[in-house]
């Protein structure tokens, strides 16, 4: 479905990635993992158009996508949960999914009612504002609405950073029934344990480059990739 092949992304003269290459199926969910700093968020803003790429190729269901305009590349069918969540604070939680419902390809799978069954407290808080809700409220509201375009892929952009565990636990709850309805995903987050019981594929980013890749089982079995790129 996604193959980023090769990608190089710089800021002025600092290049932050130096041939990032991975790919995702379709229902596949696959992470991008590492510390701080190295060019896990670069790699999502650069295949969303958020941020311009200088080389490499990234295509989308056999589509070049690579130099696209963020809303374009949206609209090929990518849904993005930002980091920071960035909900429309003086809307309402209705409103927001409302603004940017779509069905471009074929009849809605995500809806309104869907969502709120997916996420019942924000069917209760439907008529708060963006500002009035919690951290967690508006992290479910971000899944909300990106589900609400009715993405082909989901990329979640640090999914549960700043949550207390008891909703962290509702949002890999989430991603998990996704996964059960075979909707494909691309998540960034350190919680690795909890990733591991659930993502297909994990991609290891250090300083810009893959510095490992492989299956959940393959993580879970080799220690020294948790020690030399993911402790802190």
């Amino acid at each position: 479905m996604l193959s980023v092949s090769k990608l190089q992304t710089s800021y002025g003269p600092a290049q932050i990635l130096f041939d990032i290459s991975f790919e995702i199926g379709e229902g596949e969910v696959v992470t991008l993992l590492g510390r701080n700093g190295m060019g896990k968020t670069t790699t999502v803003n650069s295949i969303i158009g958020l941020v311009p790429s200088n080389g490499g190729e990234i295509s989308f269901e056999g589509r070049a996508i690579r130099g696209l305009p963020s809303y374009r590349v949206a609209q090929c069918g990518i849904g993005l949960v930002p980091e920071g969540r960035q909900v429309f604070p003086t809307l309402t939680v209705e409103e927001n999914l409302i603004a940017t419902a779509a069905a471009r390809f074929g009849p809605a799978r995500w809806t309104l009612e869907r969502v709120y069954e997916l996420f019942p407290r924000l069917k209760e808080r439907r008529g708060n504002l963006g500002s009035q809700l919690s951290g967690g409220e508006q992290q479910m509201l971000a899944v909300g609405r990106a589900l609400m375009t009715n993405p082909k892929l989901l990329i979640l952009d640090e999914a549960t950073e700043g949550l207390a565990p008891l909703i962290r636990a509702e949002i890999w709850d989430c991603l998990k029934r996704l996964k059960s309805e075979r909707q494909s995903i691309l998540v960034i987050d350190k919680n690795v344990d909890a990733l591991t019981s659930f993502a297909d594929r994990h991609v290891v980013i250090e300083k810009g480059r893959v510095a490992w890749s492989g299956s959940s089982a393959e993580l879970a079995a080799d220690a020294s990739v948790k020690d030399r790129f993911l402790h802190v």
